[in-house]
């Protein structure tokens, strides 16, 4: 009989607990589930409006195959009539949805208001269809090189998890591989790689005189205190001083800018100075998320400045499938959110060895594709004046690569680069799903390539 009344009591206790759980879940959820809801909503909303692919796949492979444990209890649904992706841990718990827009993709609305953004902007003006002509100027692609064909269907060279890769000769496709359910039209994140894409944008307003790399005291959070010394060219460089957590698998300056905040720029614009601007390298998103908010205001009005990625650089070099997304305050966000296919990253790879000219017109100005290549010596070599890398995925500092000295890269999360050799007239782009802790090195792909001859 007391036994009974120890696991009645035990039994209720229990019920207690579990009923106090779900309370505390629904009414104040740990950051953390909030972080990886947030996630879980954004990946799978630009992949089935985006790229046209099952929520579910997208889910299991993109999402919680490589990621955090907790992230196999979150369940996602899709309103296709609302143009939202909802996800939430255990299927009730720390909601977070993303909307779609067409031309701006998908934006994570931590607070659930979604409303907000429907109809708030102008949408940018769809693209033109392709040239029937060849590449890059169409899509037509000559028979490619069957030695480039054989490496790059290499396992061991392509790497596990590899999504596209699309090899660039002399200015045309040589050689392109697709993993299963990819093909040439199907638009791959370039995570980080947006970067530079983002840092290209603003050489394009500075070509049209609106903006200098020497301009100080950017925001006005930031006059009166040491960080008004911060210029454009510390910001491009990753040099700006501003402390800046890039850890991702908790909750960090990183992680709680993209999926926790509505106005990434102005969190990342509240961090405070830990080192003198110039003084030290610390890689950051939060960086290039004011970049971004600086070449928008410069832009010209909202609409205007949401359309000029798609004006000023997308369609004068043919990306017909990029997709620049945007923060809830219609910053794009640009540390992370392009879309585009695997030809059209090659592209943008083409556009920087030809040193920002297109069809004979000067889009950058005069060394600023130099600088993208040109190491600094705050960041021992490794990263460039210009938001991109001069050492390739887990290059250690010193390390002889057999690769040539002018080669730099654009680097993503998950194992997505572009890596542009000038001196080879050599563009390789690999797109894919591979973590870092595969320790996946494209630098070997690479230089088989750059070994045949003729």
């Amino acid at each position: 009989m007391a036994l009974g009344k120890i696991f009645k009591t035990l039994g209720a206790a229990a019920v207690v607990a579990i009923a106090g759980g779900g309370v505390w879940l629904a009414v104040a959820p740990p950051l953390l589930l909030k972080v990886g809801d947030g996630y879980a909503a954004k990946i799978v909303c630009s992949n089935v409006f985006l790229a046209g692919r099952d929520a579910d796949q997208v889910l299991a492979e993109d999402v919680q195959a490589p990621g955090h444990p907790l992230l196999k209890l979150l369940r996602v649904s899709v309103d296709r009539e609302a143009s939202t992706v909802t996800s939430r841990f255990m299927g009730l718990f720390a909601a977070s949805t993303a909307v779609y827009r067409p031309g701006l993709g998908c934006t994570v609305v931590p607070d659930g208001d979604g409303a907000a953004l429907v109809g708030a902007v102008a949408t940018p003006t769809a693209p033109v269809p392709a040239e029937k002509a060849p590449w890059p100027s169409g899509e037509q692609v000559e028979a490619g090189d069957p030695r480039i064909a054989a490496l790059i269907s290499d396992a061991g060279l392509a790497g596990p998890g590899m999504r596209a890769i699309v090899v660039v000769k002399d200015g045309r496709i040589v050689g392109e591989a697709y993993g299963d359910g990819f093909d040439k039209d199907t638009p791959l994140l370039g995570w980080s790689m947006t970067k530079t894409v983002n840092a290209a944008i603003l050489g394009r307003v500075m070509a049209e005189d609106k903006l200098g790399l020497d301009e100080t005291n950017l925001f006005d959070a930031w006059k009166g205190d040491e960080r008004a010394a911060i210029s454009i060219r510390h910001l491009l460089a990753m040099e700006d001083g501003l402390q800046f957590n890039e850890d991702y698998g908790s909750v960090t300056d990183v992680t709680r800018m993209l999926y926790l905040e509505r106005d990434m720029a102005t969190f990342a614009a509240s961090r405070p100075l830990e080192a003198k601007p110039g003084t030290a390298f610390n890689y950051s998103s939060g960086t290039a998320t004011l970049l971004t908010r600086l070449w928008m205001a410069r832009a010209g009005s909202v609409e205007e400045a949401l359309d000029y990625p798609r004006q000023a650089l997308f369609a004068p070099l043919g990306m017909r499938s990029a997709v620049f997304e945007t923060d809830a305050a219609n910053t794009f966000v640009g540390s992370s959110y392009l879309y585009a296919t695997a030809r059209d990253w090659a592209r943008f790879g083409q556009f920087l060895l030809q040193d920002g000219v297109w069809n004979g017109e000067r889009l950058l100005p005069e060394g600023f594709v130099a600088a993208m290549g040109r190491p600094t010596g705050v960041s021992n070599g490794m990263y460039t004046e210009m938001q991109a890398w001069h050492a390739g995925p887990r290059q250690r500092g010193g390390e002889e690569t057999g690769l040539p000295e002018d080669i730099f890269w654009l680097q993503g999360h998950d194992g997505q680069t572009v890596a542009i050799a000038p001196s080879a007239k050599l563009v390789v782009v690999r797109l894919g799903l591979t973590p870092g802790r595969l320790n996946y090195r494209p630098q070997h792909m690479l230089r088989a390539i750059l070994d045949l001859r003729g």
